[in-house]
């Protein structure tokens, strides 16, 4: 920072000369330069923040006298420092008069002093305190640059601009919607910042001192900036906060620039709220503060969903990851065309979308499907309208009445999704219940042990099916489905009872196994899963 007057009248150089206050005037105006002249008319050589020295020259003339300090303060001169007992022995009552008028600080010294020496002291400081403003922008240029160079995420540029900035730092799209927070105490920070931000004024320059005022730079290149990065309690904008933030936002619209992709942003900031899962985040009034700035709607329920995709190989990566990003932008399309609201988080390379639904309550008197059937039907359908898609299935876990609780259930929408994703059956959506054994068997399928165990219970009757077809296969998959009942079995395949038993005890002898055994029907039961699930 640059001295002030005050500071400057503290030297011991100025103290030796036994400093009087001549007129009142602000002593914390900072000095830019010292600047020693008898000249009458300094209006030439000033350019705004000098403290003048004199030793009373152009004072001892009433012609230039008169108007003398007005040309100081027109000039930009923050102060007047005059050393008596060369050319006056005091301060004319007009120079008195004019200063309090003028409310500028004029200082007399009653000791001779070393100009030279206080020159060399201030500047000395003006200097150093440059060259450390300089040093400190050469290491946010440094700091900034770098993560622009190793390609770091939003979230890591605004986290890295809260740190030097000591203070929370929030990036907003231009609907005021809020993609990435760094700080402390979100919940009081984030509440009704849609509204605070848009009618918060904004820091313009170093001079601006209002302190309803938030420190902000727009993110993006005139005129197609996408938002803005705020320091919302920086009141006060001295260069270094400046410096920060400005570069913060060039490495963010740099960022930007290399992704290219809008949809990416807003789906990294609402993926960052993934960390309820992992117990990052605890409080519910921190999750759902973030949450509602991301855009998610305050809802009675909340529904944990997970999407998994097979799409078709290729070797051409680049097309791999196009299409990927087309699912998510399908997926948060889809979201919204069935207006509700959500925050997703992709992984897996875009095979895995994880998505908190606020979920939207049915209309009393509506028929047809309800809201959440309808928004996953709307999601597949958007999905599997993309070019490579072999596959869509999602996984619903449990309703939720906080963000935190129904975020948890994400690990449980996941497994379902991916034991969906090996059913045959196509409905809208899954839960636990429409999954269980024949879920468990899909996940499990390709293990050689599992692969075994099925060989091992069917294989007799497999070697007959491979001889004499399916007949008796067909009749094992219908009797264990209708749970050994041969009465139902008997109307079910449309054979008389003798007939029916005849074929069944040529089964029980083919498989070598009692039909009438509980556990062995189980067995056989999970055996058949497994040969249909492959």
């Amino acid at each position: 920072m640059q001295p002030t007057i005050a500071e400057v009248l503290a030297l011991p150089v100025v103290r030796a000369g036994k400093p009087e206050m001549i007129t009142d005037g602000p002593l914390d105006r900072p000095v830019r330069w010292v600047h020693v002249s008898d000249l009458a008319d300094l209006s030439d050589l000033l350019e705004g923040g000098e403290l003048v020295l004199t030793t009373g020259r152009a004072l001892a003339d009433p012609a230039t006298r008169e108007g003398y300090l007005d040309g100081l303060v027109a000039a930009g001169a923050v102060g007047l420092i005059i050393e008596l007992g060369v050319h006056i022995d005091q301060v004319p009552r007009s120079v008195t008069v004019a200063g309090r008028a003028l409310d500028f600080p004029v200082i007399a010294l009653h000791q001779q002093i070393r100009f030279v020496q206080l020159t060399e002291q201030v500047h000395r400081i003006i200097v150093a305190d440059q060259y450390g403003e300089l040093e400190f922008a050469r290491t946010a240029h440094e700091t900034f640059t770098g993560l622009s160079m190793r390609r770091a995420s939003v979230d890591e540029i605004v986290t890295a601009a809260a740190q030097m900035l000591e203070a929370p730092v929030v990036l907003e799209d231009l609907n005021r919607q809020v993609v990435s927070f760094a700080g402390t105490d979100a919940a009081s920070l984030l509440t009704d910042w849609d509204r605070r931000s848009r009618l918060t004024p904004e820091i313009r320059t170093g001079d601006d001192h209002d302190r309803a005022a938030w420190l902000a730079r727009p993110v993006g290149v005139q005129p197609q900036t996408w938002g803005r990065l705020i320091a919302p309690h920086s009141h006060v904008a001295d260069n270094r906060s400046i410096v920060i933030i400005e570069r913060a936002a060039q490495a963010i619209a740099l960022n930007r620039m290399t992704e290219q992709d809008r949809s990416s942003l807003e789906l990294r900031a609402q993926g960052g709220l993934v960390d309820l899962r992992h117990n990052r985040i605890h409080a519910e009034a921190d999750a759902s503060a973030r949450a509602f700035a991301l855009g998610l709607a305050p809802a009675s329920t909340y529904v944990a969903m997970t999407i998994r995709l097979r799409d078709a190989p290729s070797t051409d990566q680049l097309l791999v990851q196009q299409r990927r990003a087309r699912i998510v932008d399908a997926v948060t399309h889809a979201i919204k065309a069935s207006r509700n609201t959500a925050l997703t988080s992709a992984s897996e390379g875009g095979r895995r979308i994880d998505v908190v639904l606020s979920r939207r309550p049915a209309t009393a008197g509506r028929s047809g499907p309800d809201p959440l059937t309808e928004v996953c039907t709307a999601i597949r359908h958007a999905i599997n309208r993309i070019e490579g898609v072999t596959r869509c299935a999602i996984g619903v876990g449990p309703d939720g009445t906080q963000i935190v609780d129904t975020a948890v259930g994400l690990a449980e929408s996941g497994h379902v999704a991916e034991v969906a994703l090996a059913l045959p059956d196509d409905r809208p959506f899954h839960r636990s219940s429409d999954t269980r054994l024949r879920g468990l068997i899909a996940l499990i399928r390709d293990d050689p042990r599992v692969q075994a165990f099925a060989e091992t219970e069917l294989r007799a009757l497999l070697e007959h099916r491979a001889k004499y077809g399916d007949e008796l296969f067909t009749l094992l998959r219908r009797f264990l489905e209708l749970g050994g009942n041969k009465t139902d079995l008997a109307a079910a395949v449309k054979l008389s009872r003798p007939t029916l038993y005849a074929r069944l005890d040529t089964l029980s002898r083919v498989l070598g196994a009692d039909l009438s055994d509980a556990e062995s029907r189980t067995s056989l039961h999970t055996a058949v899963l497994i040969i249909d699930a492959r």
